[in-house]
């Protein structure tokens, strides 16, 4: 099929559906379709360009769809199976919606004229979509396939990027309809920052008092931080990035920015003596998780939040505005040198791994950080690295690291991607690793494999818990038996190995990043 119709003639909705979404330029989906979406599924060969990146789980289509958009700025399609399908997906759906990045994720669903049967794959498809959409709506007929496409996308569009779940019924994907030119989306503009907040968070970025400034979205990327570093700079503010950012722009040549910390402990210690918090790009700084005895917002008593641009408004016109009200634009911008380490020997920990790393990172590599407890130590180590990107887990969702890598990876296929992945949450979407193998993905997978949930263990002693019992531990150690992360690899057509040392881990990486396509190192820690 080539795609040309002739004028007036009538077509699938489901082709009506690609078009429009090719046409708006969302020509990558991530799918894992069924029965109800086989319609939809060969609708994609009729439009030169479109690419279907078939996935073995739903949570991997979601968190590829999820990695693609951070990286460039546009919607991927996912394509998934009814409301069990859907549920599926959901946990990288939450990521996503906290990640704020624009997806369109169509969903199958039985015909309209069998809902009424109950058949056994029968749900609320709706109900299981809201709470991780921005925008959901169920198609009526083919009729309505390119109007409804066309809003998705807008929706999806709509600063600050969100999911629209656009819910397909079979009969409005193979009944034909009118072919009509695809409607064309004009995505809509960030809205303008809050004046009066930006006018008091001048005065307090003015006044001597302890400020801290926290960003996320646009202002993670180099130019939102270079304006940022100036603004700090001037003024004394301390800069950071959201613990769950969407994505950073760091290394070499660019303003370096700490995580916000995830331990609520040093989460308050972070804030303590500030008078004012100024929010640009990101939401008030609170606990992941309620405590006993311990606060959930963490700005401490009597101090200022001042947002200034929230998620959806032009945080790079907050930042332009705050440097010339501050005297900041003639400020050097604290561009971060170029610092390599020597890459370690000796043991093998996450210091080590973080250290090596820093010193054989490529140029204009994409970081994946699922590492959870042994994160901070290689975010921190790579801080001089060669530029690159890092992206992190957004909502907390475990399972996010390999399909946000193979998501990456497929948009930008010239940039070597390295995911940084503990190997109890690797678990949750090994399957990403396939479709790596079977779209060549040039993705190196760095398992740190210390055969448990550190950060489960380390919460337990957050709560109070000295002394693990024999549930409590069982429940939070992978080992017995160990998992074999390079047998695992393999099984799923990716090449691999284990290191056990700091030597055969820079060997392996070296040998990694000397080659194009998936390769694991299981890292023993």
């Amino acid at each position: 099929m080539t795609g040309v119709k002739i004028p007036g003639a009538k077509i699938p909705g489901a082709e009506i559906l690609v078009r429009t979404l090719v046409a708006n330029g969302v020509d990558t989906c991530f799918a894992n379709p069924g029965t109800s979406e086989l319609h939809a599924l060969a609708a994609f060969d009729s439009m030169p360009g479109a690419r279907c990146v078939p996935t073995l789980f739903e949570g991997v289509a979601t968190g590829a769809a999820d990695g693609y958009a951070r990286m460039t700025d546009r919607p991927a399609a996912t394509l998934l199976h009814l409301g069990p399908g859907l549920a599926n997906g959901l946990a990288n759906l939450h990521n996503a919606r906290r990640a704020c990045v624009p997806m369109v994720n169509i969903v199958g669903d039985h015909a309209t004229w069998h809902r009424g049967v109950d058949a056994p794959l029968t749900s609320d498809v709706e109900g299981l979509a809201k709470p991780m959409s921005a925008w959901v709506r169920t198609v009526p007929d083919a009729a309505s396939v390119a109007a409804d496409t066309a809003e998705a996308i807008r929706a999806a569009l709509t600063p600050p990027g969100g999911v629209s779940t656009l819910i397909l019924p079979s009969d409005s994907s193979w009944d034909d309809t009118a072919a009509a030119e695809p409607v064309i989306v004009a995505p809509p503009a960030p809205a303008a920052p809050d004046t009066d907040a930006l006018r008091a968070a001048a005065d307090a970025l003015r006044g001597g008092e302890r400020v801290v400034v926290l960003l996320n979205g646009r202002a993670t990327r180099a130019e939102g931080l270079a304006l940022a570093g100036r603004i700090a700079a001037a003024t004394g503010a301390k800069l950071y990035a959201h613990t769950g950012a969407t994505r950073i722009e760091r290394g070499a040549g660019r303003v370096t920015v700490e995580r916000f910390p995830y331990p609520i402990d040093l989460g308050i210690a972070a804030l303590a003596g500030a008078k004012h918090v100024v929010l640009i790009g990101s939401g008030e700084p609170v606990g992941f998780f309620g405590y006993p005895d311990k606060p959930s917002r963490l700005a401490p008593e009597g101090c200022r939040i001042h947002t200034v641009a929230p998620p959806g408004a032009d945080a790079l016109a907050a930042l332009r505005w705050l440097v010339e009200a501050v005297g900041a634009a003639a400020t050097p911008v604290p561009a971060q040198p170029l610092a390599l380490p020597e890459p370690t020997t000796g043991a093998l920990t996450a210091d080590s791994v973080g250290q090596s790393l820093a010193a054989l990172l490529p140029e204009g590599a994409i970081v994946v950080d699922e590492g959870i407890s042994s994160s901070p130590m290689v975010y921190t180590a790579c801080a001089g690295a060669r530029p690159h990107d890092w992206l992190t887990i957004t909502g907390g969702a475990i399972g996010i690291g390999m399909p946000l890598a193979l998501g990456a990876a497929i948009a930008c296929p010239d940039r070597k991607v390295v995911t940084v992945q503990a190997d109890g949450s690797g678990m949750y979407t090994l399957q990403a690793l396939w479709s790596q193998a079977r779209e060549q993905a040039d993705v190196v997978t760095i398992i740190f494999a210390n055969r448990r949930y550190g950060i489960l263990q380390w919460e337990l002693g957050n709560l109070g818990f000295r002394d693990m019992g024999p549930n409590a531990r069982n429940c939070t150690e992978l080992g017995r038996p160990d998992l074999d992360w390079v047998a695992l690899a393999r099984g799923m057509g990716v090449e691999g190995g284990q290191a056990t040392d700091a030597e055969g881990f820079n060997r392996l990486l070296t040998a990694a990043f000397a080659r194009k396509g998936p390769f694991l190192i299981e890292a023993v820690i």
